[in-house]
């Protein structure tokens, strides 16, 4: 039996989901705990991931991130809390075949015979799934064409990384979890891989990424959740989490010969040199206005304000400050025998 969230109704007796509904969702999770003796991996994590949505686990090593993925992926048991994946409880044994033909998984390590070739790799894990994808069709979205009779042993990083992706596809899942999912691609072939990523939430399926790639999730994700000692300590859009579209701009320049920052008209907004460049930096709350001012003043002057950017803070300037500076944490522990 499924058990109900906490203050969320119950499905209508037609099946189908009331507003708010864990089915009203992918994901629900709600209190989720764990515990690995006194090591806390997971305190007290809630977030939802919507049907269609490309949601993101920010974090150091160590924050808790791979637990929750392998809870949610049904590998690993919770202490607490209450956690729905498609209607359907994880944690319920009698529920794993159920819920594995539902998802895919492209996990950081991924166990495959190194004596089978990439076609025969593939075509095998499509036998586990009811409906599965064309294995043609999944191995020209890994960008492995060409490489179909090769021997998985004699494949290279990047090219073990696509099959690992062409695995987590060939079910046809409603839900991929995506852990680490572009480790080891160059800069083209991790471009491939988004525009991958985007035609399958085109498709309609919901994605749960981790990533340590703030340009990965700034690409991506929908919504974000930063992960730091087992707590999630904010969630939003990239471009809102954290205050970051509240957060004070900064304008740098080169100042002109013959004048110091006493002479810039900047009404009562702190002007410094910037660290080891030799430039100007003003950060401000008002970049329209302080702009203005001072490309009005190089006007005014006959000059020009070289070098000149304006500059918000990037997703990763608030990653750094949600995170203590990334530090790594401890290391989540590994269980003997897990699939991770």
């Amino acid at each position: 039996m499924r058990t109900q969230l906490t203050g969320v109704p119950e499905l209508a007796p037609d099946g189908a989901a009331r507003a708010g509904s864990p089915a009203a969702s992918a994901v629900a999770v709600a209190g989720l705990s764990k515990c690995y003796g006194t090591v806390q991996a997971v305190r007290g994590v809630s977030f939802t991931v919507g049907h269609g949505e490309i949601f993101a686990l920010l974090g150091p090593n160590g924050a808790g991130k791979t637990t929750i993925l392998e809870i949610l992926e049904g590998f690993r048991t919770r202490d607490a809390g209450l956690v729905d994946v498609l209607g359907i409880d994880p944690g319920d044994r009698s529920q794993g075949r159920a819920l594995r033909e539902r998802i895919g998984l492209v996990l950081q390590d991924i166990a495959v015979e190194p004596y089978l070739t990439v076609h025969e790799t593939i075509a095998r894990n499509a036998g586990y799934y009811p409906a599965p994808r064309d294995v043609g069709d999944v191995i020209g979205l890994a960008g492995l064409v060409g490489q179909e009779r090769r021997k998985v042993r004699n494949l290279s990083g990047g090219q073990k990384r696509r099959l690992d992706l062409a695995l987590g596809l060939i079910g046809n899942p409603e839900l991929l979890f995506l852990d680490e999912p572009t480790t080891g691609f160059d800069p083209n072939a991790r471009r491939d891989a988004w525009d991958i990523v985007r035609g399958l939430q085109g498709s309609g399926t919901t994605i749960l990424l981790t990533t340590h790639y703030m340009d990965e999730a700034q690409a991506l994700a929908d919504r974000v959740a930063v992960i730091s000692g087992g707590q999630i300590v904010a969630e939003g859009t990239p471009s809102t989490i954290g205050g970051r579209d509240r957060a004070r701009a900064r304008i740098s320049f080169a100042l002109p010969g013959g004048y110091t920052t006493a002479d810039l008209p900047l009404d009562a907004v702190p002007a410094s040199t910037g660290p080891g460049d030799g430039l100007v930096a003003v950060e401000t709350a008002e970049p329209t206005r302080t702009l203005h001012q001072l490309t009005g003043w190089a006007l005014a002057h006959g000059t020009v304000l070289g070098q000149l950017t304006v500059v918000q803070p990037s997703l990763e300037d608030i990653y750094l400050r949600l995170t203590g500076h990334g530090g790594p944490g401890e290391p989540e522990p590994t269980i003997e025998g897990s699939t991770r």
